[in-house]
């Protein structure tokens, strides 16, 4: 069945949706994006998606083109056309259309676009067997805590692990893991702490993240926020990964070795249960 996207705040079948070929995201990736979940027709943790959409507007010194009631209302008028129940909505934001240049037009014409992807998130079957990891070295640019468009190296790092049998890759850097090609990378040690990655510019600023860290402290977990090689992540009892399109899913296997039993752990089983539950409750 067709879907109805929304282009610059027109509704129309995705066969009809057109952007100019002198939009600067297709021509210089000077775009930012959001990927929001919805669960039962709700957007989930949206105020954050909000905010962090912001945090990439105003780093790129893009104004932008809607206020947030009306991106608001764009996202659920997409869900009530489509019928999503359950999937995601993709937003992109771009400068617009003009002439290529490297310098950027001083007033510029964002372009809006976004779709809905209907998939479960919830019942999935890597929620339920989990993943297997590979390391390889981390090759985008240095602002990764902005969320843009520039998604070639991670596309190609996914496909490379593909290649070699794995579901994913978590990226290394100067001998620590950064994060997933489109998820934040997580560990649990033997004595129950978690460990991420602490934020700087060298990782994508996760919503799902954020609501995660709070589900474990509000659950008494004990949290470390810093870098962690590969050894100790292979090392580790339980590993896991967050994105608004996977929530909480379990790793059993980083660079073939078996992580825990080679099934999804406890701590990790326990938090996707919270933000689940967490997620619909506060869905709006």
């Amino acid at each position: 069945m067709s879907r109805i996207v929304c282009v610059n705040g027109e509704y129309l079948d995705e066969a009809e949706a057109r952007i100019s070929v002198f939009d600067r995201g297709f021509l210089f990736a000077d775009a930012v994006y959001e990927v929001t979940a919805v669960l039962d027709g709700r957007l989930v943790d949206f105020p954050a998606h909000l905010a962090r959409l912001h945090r990439s507007l105003d780093a790129l010194r893009l104004p932008a083109p809607a206020t947030d009631e009306e991106i608001t209302a764009i996202h659920r008028e997409l869900v009530a056309r489509n019928a999503l129940v359950e999937g995601l909505i993709y937003l992109q934001i771009s400068r617009g259309a003009a002439d290529r240049d490297f310098l950027f037009p001083s007033e510029p014409r964002p372009s809006l676009v976004a779709f809905t992807q209907a998939r479960p998130l919830v019942e999935t079957e890597a929620a339920r067997k989990g993943i297997g990891i590979v390391t390889l070295p981390d090759l985008r640019w240095a602002r990764r805590d902005i969320k843009t468009v520039q998604l070639l190296a991670p596309s190609l790092t996914r496909m490379q692990a593909r290649e070699s049998g794995a579901d994913d890759a978590w990226m290394v850097e100067h001998g620590f893991v950064t994060e997933g090609t489109s998820s934040n990378a997580w560990i649990v040690r033997a004595d129950g702490r978690i460990i991420t990655r602490d934020l700087s510019p060298s990782i994508l600023h996760g919503i799902t993240r954020s609501a995660v860290l709070a589900c474990a402290r509000e659950a008494g977990l004990t949290i470390e926020e810093r870098p962690f090689t590969p050894e100790e992540a292979r090392e580790a009892a339980e590993a896991f990964v967050t994105a608004a399109s996977a929530f909480v899913t379990p790793v059993v296997a980083i660079d073939g070795t078996v992580i825990g039993d080679g099934t999804p752990g406890p701590v990790t089983t326990r938090l996707r249960e919270i933000y689940v539950a967490e997620s619909r409750r506060r869905a709006i």
